[in-house]
């Protein structure tokens, strides 16, 4: 199946979900640098000039992304209940 015909079909099922455009690009945008940096190991130069764009804004997104897991990851921290520690 040729590119357009599968970013068509992508967007479909992405409207179909109510996925709003700007969630839509930052995701694409994400994945899109995720799967670049792992091509070149991670080498941020490299990285950045097969993308087109200069090193340090490829440090400041990655950076970015990055805070947003540590974010995503310390909201869905369950805290202990400490409670029920002390009634043993």
């Amino acid at each position: 199946m040729p590119m357009r015909a599968r970013l068509e079909a992508l967007i479909d099922e992405m409207l179909d979900g109510q996925i709003m455009l700007d969630e839509a690009l930052e995701e694409f945008e994400k994945l899109y640098i995720q799967k670049a940096l792992a091509r070149h190991k991670e080498h941020l130069s490299r990285t950045a000039a097969t993308l087109g764009i200069h090193r340090n804004t490829l440090s400041k997104r990655v950076a970015g992304y990055r805070t947003q897991e540590r974010a995503a990851a310390s909201n869905n921290h369950r805290p202990r209940n400490t409670a029920a520690r002390r009634k043993r």
